[in-house]
């Protein structure tokens, strides 16, 4: 196979791996003509171009919806450790990316295949001077040793739990077992990480839809990984079928699903919010006309209005409108003088148009009016 089709083969392979919370982001490879780069987010929030890409696409488990299953009749290629970690240092020299994330089937065992993806990652930094962002995604079973040795080169480590109970992984994988494949490195991973490593720290990914699971499922997980666990954030991505797998005939997610579980996961992430504060409708799914934040306020008659020259941080974080970085705003202004007005938190960043109907200030309260419910991830 030659070399360009080798690259656009194995970069189409692992769109499917999110680099960004959005699908259209994480999906869709950049139109610079290798078929590889994509758009991912940084650390701190900023984009970046990365080139995401599979060591292999050759694989020994059968995973009903994945595109890599053993059984399904498609191109296999593999790269060298050694010309992927040279082919990277190229993009990067050329300008072209500012990271590499790194994934692969399963090829022989999983420790082998690790290894290989580590001494990828090693070439690239220690033999080509990459001083660009390294993602590595970790393979189900990693042992202990490979995930030491992962932590000393990657800025970030993952591993894909894909669905969120242990008895829909035997349902779509039945090779695989959640305690035992998935979530004991993931725990390990987080414990073994020395002062100093993984500066972006360790996440994880579901497949939304793939299994018939519900929100309030992929709800729980998601704060048991942030709250109990210590992973750095959760992904989402939506179930697209693929051809030749079992569940080609399924029905795509939604989009809109995907963007209110993300919305969520912020909420459990940097927020404080818990899964008993989340409203679901009777199907325990989340309501895809509302967003998250939203629907939580508006079931807190017990809660609103809060007067926000007296209210607690945590109070601030639940109206709509009001993020992080604006109730430290809230805060600061409050103790030089009194609000009164809805044009100084206007001023301060906050969202005047969702957050008044939750609010009061020196004990006045405003008309009701509808709130804004778009989909947006300025919650």
């Amino acid at each position: 196979m030659e070399y360009a089709d080798k690259l656009k083969l194995l970069g189409a392979a692992a769109r499917y791996d999110v680099s960004a919370p959005s699908t259209v982001l994480a999906q869709e490879a950049i139109p610079d003509g290798s078929g590889a780069i994509y758009e991912a987010l940084a650390a701190d929030g900023s984009s970046m171009h990365v080139l995401k890409v599979l060591l292999s696409n050759a694989c020994s488990y059968d995973c009903l919806f994945c595109p890599l299953r053993c059984s399904r009749s498609q191109e296999r290629a593999s790269f060298r450790p050694d010309e992927l970690a040279r082919l990277a240092a190229e993009l990067k020299q050329a300008g072209l990316i500012e990271g590499f994330m790194l994934s692969s089937g399963i090829v022989g065992d999983t420790d082998s295949t690790v290894d290989r993806m580590i001494e990828t990652a090693t070439i690239l930094r220690h033999q080509h001077g990459f001083r660009g962002h390294i993602h590595l995604k970790l393979m189900p079973g990693v042992s202990e040793p490979a995930i030491m040795s992962a932590a000393q080169i990657a800025d970030r480590l993952s591993l894909n739990m894909e669905v969120p109970t242990p008895e829909l992984v035997s349902t779509v994988c039945p090779a695989k077992s959640l305690p035992r494949h998935l979530m004991k490195p993931l725990r390990q991973a987080v414990g073994l990480i020395a002062p100093g490593q993984v500066p972006d720290g360790v996440t994880t990914q579901f497949v939304v839809g793939a299994a018939g699971e519900t929100d309030r499922q992929l709800v729980d997980i998601t704060w048991h990984l942030l709250a109990q666990v210590g992973l750095r954030r959760v992904h989402f991505s939506a179930f697209t079928p693929i051809e030749d797998t079992p569940f080609a005939d399924r029905e795509a997610t939604p989009l809109a699903r995907e963007h209110r579980l993300y919305q969520v996961e912020l909420l459990l992430r940097a927020y404080g919010f818990e899964p008993g504060e989340i409203v679901f409708d009777e199907d325990d799914m989340l309501p895809i006309e509302t967003d998250p934040k939203l629907a939580s306020a508006e079931a807190r008659a017990d809660l609103f209005p809060i007067e926000v020259n007296a209210a607690e941080r945590w109070e601030l974080l639940r109206v709509p409108g009001i993020g992080p970085t604006c109730v430290e705003s809230i805060v600061f202004a409050r103790e030089q003088v009194r609000l009164t007005s809805l044009k100084q938190l206007g001023m301060l960043g906050v969202r005047v148009d969702r957050a008044r109907n939750f609010l009061a200030l020196g004990g006045r309260f405003y008309p009701r009016r509808d709130p804004d419910s778009q989909l947006t991830m300025q919650i």
